[in-house]
């Protein structure tokens, strides 16, 4: 991410934490990528993704913001979490 889940440095690094934050994702480990280009640069050929953030879950990677954003509103991102071991389901009483 740009900046850390405390002090995001963009727009969309910020809208990944508020949305991490809604799914109850409590922990999470955001490495700054304005400090060190050459991870910046290479994250990108790793993933073949050109943007940042870039989300993984359990190690596997999920996506950028914009798929972020559409599994949230869909709720697979819920999903997700819940099946990986993350968050708990909500409990209805």
């Amino acid at each position: 991410m740009k900046g850390t889940p405390e002090a995001p440095q963009c727009g969309f690094s910020r809208a990944v934490v508020q949305i991490l934050e809604i799914n109850g994702v409590n922990e999470f480990k955001g490495i700054n990528c304005l400090e060190n280009e050459e991870l910046r640069q290479g994250i990108k050929e790793y993933t073949s993704w050109p943007t940042i953030p870039q989300v993984y879950i359990n190690g596997e990677f999920v996506g950028g913001c914009d798929i972020l954003i559409e599994m949230h509103k869909s709720g697979e991102l819920e999903q997700m979490l819940i099946k990986e071991g993350i968050v708990e389901p909500e409990k209805t009483e």
